[in-house]
Order: structure tokens, then sequence, then C-alpha cells
């Protein structure tokens, strides 16, 4: 079996724990000296250690549904990211879109897409104990991970208001007590992908240990531009990680970590999937597409487009984490302070020049982002009647962005003939354009705390409490030039004779909450634990704050809350080498925050806001087999059924303009499972082999969440299936091993999403990485 890179993890005690991955780990990289046998000795028993409730536990132990992967199985992916994860824990999906921004990540069919820069995620991103407060923040490379912690349903009363579908905690490598480190590169064919990662731990003394991790990346992409001659989707990315662990006594560790990266993609460019449409949907001819490539569908492969879409990245960040005894007790603090910028450059006509009837339009829109956070908990022992952690947050997130649309037009009806813009006869060219500074910060205060009663050694009870206050500011002004295509007037009013806003928008939403959880555990046999539980769920209040932003859209987006329920069965059979772990799990959310039908200046539009009411309930496993030594098999398998419940009706909107109860959520397949297999067979001579198997499938799923059904029927993502495989050699003791891949094995072309608006009507699609098969060889040395 191909392990996970094991490391001697600070957990929130400080007190190290060896963790291991029950994912597949199929073509993972090779464990590092001298801990091979460390890591076999968790794999033989099933004592997988998470921080899932702050605190060091047994996975087994912990009564909610966690899906864990470890960071060999993550590297195997191909490129070890969040987005990478999607396919290795059933319940967890993912809505790609042209930047990092405006992706998100949905856990039991729910999550938050929103344009508006005064949104919060619903899926809490958590990298060594620091909250990411924007979503797009955590879409980055994750080089050098332990592993990944995956928390499935509300969980805001340990974790925070952003947290209201669940939370991904990311736990990295920690530094080592001897000198050592790796060195690994990679290649991947169709697109020339390249990659190189190491690192190196560097103990300047017993007491005070050092690890430092980089990576670089390059790929030039998995579409042809027709307009450039080169591909687009590629990237380079390249970064760098510092960890400093310093343990003046033995009561007291604190971990310095500063990182940085840096990130240049060209992507993410949508495909014109289909021809024109109208809007019932029916095929007509329209003289654009002779410029653009032969839509056909999820297989379309090119784009002809003037603007190459991108995003430029730049992020850094440093937090330090104080673990000290009091007593009995473990004190933790954790500072931490993150710097996040991107501009987002995207074409939004997605034709090589302006047209008349076809307007051009670019966007250029830069972001920048700072956050400061400090988190202090007490933490008491676990083996005494009640064991507790309490603990007081707060963060300050501020974002600012100026978000720029230039437009180039002439003439709104589109004659028989393609005309471009300039041609002698064609109508007068005019550029309208628009420029709009906005911004928010938010500001969160939390006291929180979970306590667990172990009225007898197989019966415990799991209580918690939070109380948040949040304070949200935000601000817009918008000039024009001249309103155009995809350009409102200037908002707030133009003042007389000056061409700019009067005043600026200004708005505030204040608001406190008490969310909490309550859960009943008990032990059936020492291998099977029972639990089931309740948890109030919360997200704080919310703007549409947008550059189109309009005076009906200034309304105050209330807080979205949850009630979630969720009942488990956590088993261990025939001395932990079988695995297998049952959820079953209802919420329903009230003032769900998402983009639903408005009314704004006479024309319904999707916008953020309180959209109404939704619900998810579903059933999930988890299986961990190893029959033989260095054989595992790992799957998972997750049925949800997540739909809108009630949506609101905006005023003056038609009752047709609302999704209809009974519509899916979003990205919200009913069915998806994976099944690994990984074994290695040691030879008994100098050369070990290392063969590794991993397959997903997930059903149907909803892209285009609309009121109206022909959008809904066009916008939907067709249920596939993906297979990937490696084989490998290395030597006995790990220290080298190289590994080959093809990965999407049978060639399955798919979208990761599919929006409408393309030019006549067409729509538009996202094309991943893994749509098509392709090629890899890994090698890596430890050292």
């Amino acid at each position: 079996m191909a392990l996970a890179v094991p490391a001697a993890a600070q957990t929130a005690g400080g007190a190290p724990d060896q963790t291991m991955s029950p994912a597949p780990d199929a073509g993972a990289t090779a464990a590092a000296p001298g801990t091979a046998a460390q890591t076999e000795d968790a794999v033989t028993t099933g004592d997988i250690v998470v921080t899932a409730q702050k605190r060091s536990e047994r996975l087994q132990d912990v009564p909610l549904a966690v899906s864990v992967i470890g960071g060999g199985a993550l590297e195997a992916t191909g490129r070890p990211s969040i987005e990478s994860a999607v396919n290795l824990v059933p319940a967890l999906n993912f809505s790609k879109s042209g930047t990092t921004l405006n992706q998100s990540l949905f856990l039991r069919g729910v999550g938050t897409t929103t344009f508006s820069i005064a949104g919060e995620p619903s899926v809490s991103a958590i990298v060594d104990g620091v909250v990411y407060a924007r979503s797009g923040e955590a879409f980055g490379d994750l080089v050098d991970i332990e592993r990944l912690e995956v928390l499935r349903g509300p969980q805001g009363t340990l974790f925070g208001k952003n947290a209201s579908a669940g939370v991904i905690n990311v736990v990295t490598v920690q530094p080592g007590q001897k000198f050592g480190g790796y060195v690994e590169g990679q290649y991947y064919t169709n697109g020339d992908e390249a990659r190189v990662r190491g690192a190196v731990d560097i103990p300047l003394s017993e007491d005070l240990l050092t690890r430092w991790t980089g990576f670089y990346g390059r790929y030039d992409g998995n579409i042809r531009n027709l307009a450039t001659g080169t591909r687009v989707n590629g990237y380079e990315h390249y970064g760098f990680r510092g960890q400093v662990k310093w343990m003046p006594s033995a009561s007291t560790t604190i971990a310095l970590i500063g990182d940085y990266h840096r990130n240049d993609d060209d992507c993410c460019a949508e495909v014109i999937g289909t021809g024109p449409l109208t809007g019932a949907g029916v095929g007509f001819s329209s003289p654009v597409f002779a410029v653009l490539p032969t839509p056909r569908g999820n297989e379309t492969r090119a784009i002809n487009q003037n603007l190459v879409t991108r995003t430029k990245e730049t992020g850094w960040g440093v937090s330090a984490q104080i673990d000290t005894e009091l007593g009995n007790q473990t004190v933790t603090s954790i500072t931490a302070y993150r710097d996040y910028r991107n501009t987002e450059i995207r074409d939004g006509d997605w034709l090589p020049t302006a047209y008349v009837g076809f307007p051009q339009l670019h966007d250029n829109g830069p972001q920048t982002g700072n956050t400061f956070s400090q988190e202090l908990r007490l933490t008491s022992p676990s083996a005494q009647f009640l064991s507790y952690v309490v603990g007081l947050y707060y963060s300050r997130a501020e974002s600012e962005r100026i978000f720029s649309r230039s437009v180039v037009s002439c003439g709104t009806a589109a004659p028989a003939t393609l005309t471009p813009c300039g041609t002698t006869g064609a109508p007068a060219i005019t550029t309208p354009f628009g420029t709009a500074d906005f911004g928010s910060v938010f500001k969160n205060i939390a006291a929180f705390g979970q306590a667990t009663a172990n009225f007898t050694d197989r019966f415990r009870f799991i209580g918690g409490l939070r109380w948040t206050a949040d304070q949200l500011d935000v601000f817009h002004s918008r000039t024009t030039t001249l309103a155009g295509p995809g350009i409102q007037p200037s908002f707030p009013v133009t003042a007389t004779g000056t061409g700019t806003p009067a005043t600026q928008f200004r708005g505030k939403a204040t608001n406190t909450n008490v969310s909490g959880k309550a859960a009943l555990q008990f032990d059936l046999t020492p291998e099977i634990v029972a639990y089931g539980g309740y948890t109030r769920g919360y997200k704080g209040p919310a703007f549409n704050v947008f550059f189109n932003l309009t005076a009906t859209g200034t309304n105050v987006i209330a807080p979205e809350t949850s009630n979630s329920y969720e009942i488990g069965l956590k088993n261990n059979f025939f001395g932990g080498r079988l695995t297998l772990n049952l959820a079953a799990f209802y919420a329903k959310y009230d003032n769900f925050q998402a983009n639903n039908p408005d009314l704004v200046a006479g024309v319904v539009v999707t916008r953020f806001t309180n959209a109404g009411q939704v619900s998810t309930r579903g059933v999930e496993a988890d299986l961990v087999l190893r029959p033989a030594t260095d054989f595992t098999i790992s799957g998972g398998l997750a049925y949800t059924d997540a739909r809108v419940n009630r949506f609101f009706q905006a005023p003056g909107a038609a009752a047709t303009a609302i999704i209809p109860a009974g519509t899916s959520l979003p990205f919200a397949p009913k069915w998806k499972g994976s099944l690994g297999a990984d074994y290695r067979w040691r030879t008994g001579g100098a050369i070990d082999i290392f063969l590794g198997a991993q397959g997903n499938y997930q059903s149907k799923q909803l892209s285009l969440f609309s009121p109206d059904a022909v959008q809904r029927r066009l916008g939907t993502i067709e249920g596939y299936g993906l297979v990937n495989l490696s084989a490998g050699v290395g030597d006995r003791d790990d220290r080298f091993r190289l590994t080959f891949q093809v990965r999407n094995l049978f060639d399955q072309s798919f979208a990761a999403a599919i929006a409408n608006g393309g030019p006549a009507g067409s729509y538009r699609y996202q094309i991943p990485r893994d749509a098509d098969r392709y090629y890899g060889v890994t090698g890596r040395v430890n050292f």
C-alpha cells in the first residue's frame, strides 16, 4: 500500500500525533525514512487521529461525519488542491468559475455562489488553525499536506459563522526532529504540465525545529484559442512556506508559520457549447457562429477570443500558535494575518472582436484584501467526567475592488451577414465605459464552548454554544461615461454637470446570534459507536455589492439560520481491518443566502438575496478495508436530496420568475461515490512494486439554478464516471519512488459548469483538466 507521508502533527493541545488517511493513495509519494513502520501500525489498527473538535481524538470517537484524506492521496489526484479533493469525498462538490474569486464549495448540496464582495462562503476553509475569510483563498495549491479533514454539516459551534454547511480543515506536515526531506518532480501530457516541489527539515537544536517547503508548476492548458493560436486554461504557480517550532519548556510549544504564493492563470475560459437558441431552447441560424468554433457540448475544446480570460493572484500570511499547559489544562493562542490580491481579467463577449449587434465586453477587476484573526482557547484533559473546550475569537476581514468594464458597440440589431464594427456602412461605434469602487469590512467577535459529559465509560453527552456578534460595513460608487450593454448608469445618482456620483453608497449591518449543538453518543461495543445530535447553524448578514449595483439592491441580506439533525454509526471490525462509518442527516436552511430572481430597474435578473427556504437530507457511508498487509480498499457513497422548499417572490416579479419548490439545489448530485484500491508488493529484493486504482461516479447535477425549466434542462451536467490507474517502483526503504499514471482512463468528457448568456442565446461550458485522458510520471527522492 502506498502510504500518506506521515509526520508528527501539532494538535490543539500541543501533543504530537501520528496520523494517516483512509482515502486511497494510488500513486502516492513514498513515506519519509524512518516513519513507514509507525504509519503501518496506524493502518492496521485504524487509529486515525483528527482535530475535528479542536482536540486530538481518534476519528472513530468523534460524534460527527468526517472524511479524512491523506497528503499522498491528495497529491495522487494530479494537482493537489481542495478542488481535486472533490473526487475523493462524495459529499463535497465544487462550482468552477472564470476566476477563483467566484468559485464555491458545496457540502451535502449546500453552498453559496455570489459575485458580491459582501457575502461569505458556507463552507469554511482552515489551514493550520487559521480561517481563510474568502472562499477564493482556499483554491490554491496544497503542498506538503499531512491530511485534509472534511467535516460535513453545520460546524459553527467551534468553527464560526462561515461554516454553516461544513468545514475543510487542512493540516500541513510539521517540522521533524531529524534532518531530512524530499524532492519531487511531475510531468503530465495534454498540455505539458510540469511541477516540482520539495521540503526539508532543519533542526537547529532539540528544542528548535524548522521545515521549509517550496513549489513551482506550469501548464499550457486544455483549450485552444483560435484568436491567439495558443492554449488557455493553464497556469504558472510558485510559492513557499516556512515553519519554526520552538519548545522552550516541556509544557510550552510555539509554532511560527509564514507562506507566500503567486498564481498567474489564463483560466478559466468558457467554451460556447451550443449553437444559438431561443428562450424555448429551439435552435436557429445566427451569423455570429461563422467565427465561433463548432459547438460540441462538453466535447468543445476551442474558443476564439481576443482577450484571454485570466486571474493574477498573490497571497501571503503569517501565524503564531502558542500551546502551553496551565495546570492540567492547555491554553492555545493563534494569531494570524493574511493578505490577498486577485485581479480578474475577463472576456465577456466570447468573440474575437466587436460586430454589429454583438458588442465587445471586457472586464478588469483587481481586488485586495487582508484579514487579522485572533483565537484563544482553553482545553481540558479528555480523560475526566467533564471535558471541554472554551474560547474567544476575533476577526476583521477587509476587501476592496476597483472593477472596470469597457464596451465597444455599433448597433443593436444583427444583420444577416456578420459585420465587424468599423466596417464601411456599419453603424457608428460607441465605447461605453464604467468603473466601480466597492468594498466590505467584516468584523466578528465570538465566545464558544463545547463540553462532553462522560456519564459512563460507554455513554456521553456533547453540548456546545457559540455567541456571535457581527458587524458588516460596505461601500459602493460607480461612474460611467455612457451607459451601454452590460453597464448600468452611474450609482449613486450623478450630480448635475459633474459626471461623477454625488455620494457614495454606504451600508451597515449588525447582528448577534446564539447557536449550538447537542448530541448523545453510546458505545454499543468497544468497536461500534452510535451517535445522534442536533445543530443550530448560523451565517451572518450580507449585502449584494457588485459592479452593477442599483438602488433596488442596497437592502441588507438577513442572516441565514439552519436546523440540522444527524445520526450515525462508526464501526471497526476484525481488529480494525474494516472501518465502516454510516451517517444519515436532515437540515433545513431559513433565509437561505443565494442568487435568486429579483426585479432590478423593471427587469427580472438574478441577484444575491435571502432567496427563501431550502433543505437537504441523505445518507452517507465511508469504507476502509485492509484485507491483507499492504493492501487497502477505500471508498465512500453519498445519497443527497437537496432542494428548494419555498423561495420568495420579488416585489413586482411574476410568479413564474420564482424557482419552484422541489427544484434541486445546484451542484448537488443525488448519487456520488468513490472507490480505490492500493497495493504494495514487497518482492523481498531491493525494489518493491506499487499498484493503485481509483474511480468515482456522480449522477446528473444542476449547474444553472434558474426559474426557467428550459434553462435548468440545458444547464444540467449529465452523470459521469472517471477511472484513474497508477503503477510504480520504489526501494524497500522508501528512499525513492517512480510512479506512472493514467488519468481518466476511458476519456470521459464532462463539464464542470454550464451557464446561459452566450452569443445569440448559446450556453457556456467550463471544461476542467480531468475531462480528457492524460498520462503522467512522478519521481520522488527522500533524504
